[in-house]
Parts: structure tokens; sequence; C-alpha cells
């Protein structure tokens, strides 16, 4: 089999039945299983797409472990000589798997691949190719956001959002490897609960010297935002994640970097905090 596509679900339905369908609509000459992993979500109603879906294989989690957990968990039961970290609020739009594949096995040393993400608004969104995290790029990120074109800054601004390129980070709203490199480096980091497992498993490819891809010649929609809330546990859960990336990457090995970020992860969690505590009075 080609290609295992694995998407955990978490009390999003109404968004996992529009990927699904996008999936059976778009995903065509290519041999492929989709295997979903529900989290334990306190909505049940997940549970009726398995008989909308009868091709596809759902599995219920007994509890909410993570994001991390649960891809790993999954991809255990997948057979595809790819997987697919595929987001339950995304949507195919076209065609272009096969030549997708095609890529990914005519390039040496492949690690993984993502592509164009946009919002339903069609808004381009910067995540979609990235750079591993350091003191400086993340700094910008954090609080100037200037649309730098240089190779150093986070968003790869100097690559355009259409073009195909090698780059250090892509997301795990859509992010495609073989399944057999995701268990020669252990697969996603369990230490992630939500948020950050990404960059670390972009970052760990990128250490072991295989090269990771952005191919903005496909593109999908997100739904961003529409299955978070940013709310005070949101915030915890991601700055808890950077933190957990910072501590791991830069501790030990680079101890002024690693104080100069975590302030910074400090200082702008405590600030988006107490926004919104504001916004709630």
């Amino acid at each position: 089999m080609n290609l295992s596509i694995i998407i955990v679900n978490y009390n999003v339905t109404e968004l996992l039945r529009k990927c699904l369908s996008s999936i059976e609509r778009f995903v065509q000459s290519v041999e492929y299983e989709v295997i979903i992993i529900d989290n334990n979500s306190p909505d049940s109603s997940w549970k009726d797409l398995a008989t909308e879906f009868p091709k596809f294989k759902f599995i219920a989690s007994e509890k909410n472990e993570g994001f991390a957990i649960a891809n790993n968990k999954a991809v255990k039961e997948a057979v595809g000589d790819y997987i697919l970290l595929l987001n339950p609020d995304t949507e195919f739009e076209d065609y272009d798997m096969t030549e997708i594949l095609d890529f990914a096995n005519s390039k040496e040393s492949f690690g993984c691949l993502g592509v164009r993400l946009h919002d339903a608004e069609r808004k381009f969104l910067p995540e979609s190719k990235r750079s591993v995290p350091d003191m400086f790029n993340s700094f910008e990120k954090l609080f100037n956001n200037f649309k730098k074109n240089t190779s150093k800054s986070y968003y790869r601004n100097d690559i355009g959002e259409y073009e195909v390129a090698e780059v250090d980070v892509v997301t795990g709203a859509f992010l495609l490897m073989k399944k057999s490199i995701y268990e020669e480096i252990g697969g996603l980091d369990e230490k992630y609960f939500m948020y950050g497992e990404d960059i670390d498993l972009c970052f760990t490819l990128l250490r072991k010297k295989y090269k990771n891809w952005y191919y903005g010649k496909s593109s999908i929609l997100h739904h961003k935002g529409e299955s978070t809330v940013k709310d005070l546990k949101y915030l915890e859960q991601f700055y808890g994640a950077m933190q957990i990336f910072v501590d791991k990457y830069y501790k030990k090995q680079k101890p002024i970097q690693h104080g100069f970020l975590s302030a910074g992860l400090k200082l702008r969690h405590t600030l988006e905090k107490n926004k919104i505590k504001r916004d709630s009075n």
C-alpha cells in the first residue's frame, strides 16, 4: 500500500466529516488507507462517521493522552509505505497526491513534506514553511513579526508560497514521511501533549541528515482556529510545548540562548494571559 493517512480527532465531528469526504473525493490513483483515532472526545457523535465511511478504520482511545501519543498508536496500525499526519480540520482541494508521492520518491534522503495551507478566507498560513526556532527568529516571531525576506526568518519569507523548496520545518497539519523513517526516529516525542511535536520531529530529521520539503504547488484548506479555543488552557499547552523544545535542544548545548528564549517565552505568555483576563472582565 502506498499511503496511510493518520487523523487524530477530538471533538470536531463536523470538521472531520468534511475532511474524510475530501479524502474520498481527491485522493485517487493512490492505494491508501485512513486511520482515525479519537482522543476520548466528550462529543461521541464521531462514532456515526464509522457507518458513513465504512472503508476507513476508526479507533477509540480510552483517555486523551495527547496528539503525539495518539499519532504514534495509529501509526503502529498503518501498513502504507508512507504515512500522512493530517489534522481533522483540513480539507483536500486537488488531486495532487500521486504527484506528491512521486516527488517524495525522487528525492534522496527524503525526510518529510508539507504543502501550502490556507484558511477559509483563502489567506495563506505562514506556518506552512518555517525555520527551526533559535534565539533571533523566535524573538522576531514573539515580539515583532517583521516580514524579513531572509532564510533565517521564522516563517521563511524568502520562499514564495507557491514554490517548492527545501525547508527546516513544516506543519503537523499535513506532514508526509516514510513510515520506516518515522519508526526509525521513534515517531513523535510523547513529552509533547499538543503543539511543538511537529517542530521537534522536523528538527530530529534534520539532525539525522534527512531533508524536509515545502511543496507549494499543492494546497489544502485548514480551518485554523475553528477547532481551538484560544483560552488560558491553550496558552499553557502552547507555551509549555515551546519550553519543552527549548529545554531539550538548548539548555545544555546553548545555555545563553536557552536563557534568552525561556525569558522571551515567559514574557510573551504573561502578556497574552493578561490580555485574555482583561478581555474577559
